[in-house]
């Protein structure tokens, strides 16, 4: 089969460089149709790139963020008889109005957000979310019919995330952190966390955590920046946490090197709906590198994860029962290997770039013969 991967996208992100990934290691061939153009002049863009392949594919694949060029791509579908398969991903409506705080829901810009939504989801034949609570969200907001959605799952690059061996120098004596708290560093358990300042990551609760865990030799790496960074590291030094250590954004490469010298890693624990209600990409990473996780308990973590059996659930919000959590793993050691050995397998059963290109090569097939 041959697809054709359409819009704007950002063809480096995760979502988008592993779906394609996904669907070459099925033997699918992709044809890419992508501009980094703004404006306007990134629908005539797409329409010159679209021409040479417009008999040359059976289904289109609009990759995220694709919901401003939706109807440009419908257009393109109906002109060459071709069906589409929206991957929406997250809802910008979602995302803008309720969980960043960005429009009050009752101004123009959170209607636009509404409206770009429910229209992106009216022109799909099919529609892509990473669980089915979101697509409850979808259903029951821009009421979409139910039948057009598909549950694919957010995976990593396990070529890169995967189990690695670090060296006894580099556990036991890991480098001084720049840009992080002053004080000597010393290994002592570590807990690594890694992404944005969002309200849905939870990291205000994270450093709630250690500062429960400062007496406890616990050290947290928090890899990430957003604008409010620097004034959350500055607040961690007047509270005197020197078990806290920042890091700036960096390479995969680098990133799977830092959690590989990790003891446990975590995921998310933001009280946001849209924290219920979807996966992380930093959840699957642990798993591919057969690290224990623990991360909030939600509708949408419940659907592919079970608790004590391939992670550690923690109440959503709750410092103290993260801290406690962290200690649990600290103090069993045969709980840490029990939940690295079974998250490791989960994901390299049903989550790996490949598994993932198999679903998607499924909808697409599926998609053709209607």
């Amino acid at each position: 089969m041959t697809v054709c991967y359409f819009g704007i996208y950002n063809p480096n992100h995760s979502r988008n460089r592993l779906n394609i990934k996904g669907l070459r290691l099925n033997g699918v061939e992709v044809l890419e149709c992508n501009t980094r153009e703004r404006g306007f002049g990134k629908y005539w863009e797409l329409i010159r790139l679209h021409w040479p392949m417009r008999h040359k594919y059976s289904v289109m694949i609009v990759g995220f963020p694709g919901h401003p060029i939706m109807p440009l791509a419908w257009l393109l579908a109906k002109l060459y008889e071709k069906k589409i398969i929206f991957d929406a991903f997250i809802s910008l409506y979602d995302s803008f109005v309720f969980d960043e705080k960005k429009y009050d829901p009752r101004s123009f810009p959170a209607l636009k957000y509404w409206l770009v939504d429910w229209l992106s989801c009216v022109l799909a034949d099919r529609i892509l979310l990473e669980v089915n609570e979101y697509a409850k969200y979808f259903i029951r907001t821009f009421k979409i019919h139910p039948k057009k959605f598909r549950k694919v799952l957010v995976t990593c690059d396990d070529e890169i995330f995967r189990p690695l061996l670090v060296s006894r120098q580099a556990r036991d004596h890991p480098p001084r952190i720049s840009g992080g708290v002053e004080g000597e560093v010393e290994h002592k358990f570590l807990v690594h966390f890694h992404g944005t300042y969002i309200p849905a990551q939870g990291i205000p609760y994270i450093i709630g955590a250690a500062k429960l865990l400062k007496d406890e030799g616990i050290n947290f790496n928090i890899i990430g920046r957003l604008k409010d960074y620097q004034p959350v590291m500055e607040q961690t030094k007047i509270d005197g946490l020197v078990n806290i250590h920042f890091h700036d954004f960096m390479p995969y490469e680098r990133l799977a090197e830092m959690m590989a010298e990790a003891d446990v890693c975590l995921g998310m624990f933001g009280d946001t709906e849209k924290a219920k209600r979807a996966g992380a990409f930093k959840i699957m990473e642990a798993m591919a590198m057969k690290k224990p996780l623990i991360t909030g308990d939600t509708p949408a973590v419940r659907e592919f994860l079970t608790d004590k059996e391939n992670a550690l659930f923690c109440r959503i919000s709750d410092c103290w029962d993260l801290a406690q959590k962290i200690l649990e793993l600290k103090n069993k050691p045969e709980l840490r290997e029990k939940l690295a050995a079974s998250g490791y397998n989960l994901f390299v059963q049903t989550m790996t770039p490949k598994k993932i290109g198999e679903e998607l090569l499924k909808i697409a097939a599926e998609l053709n013969r209607v």
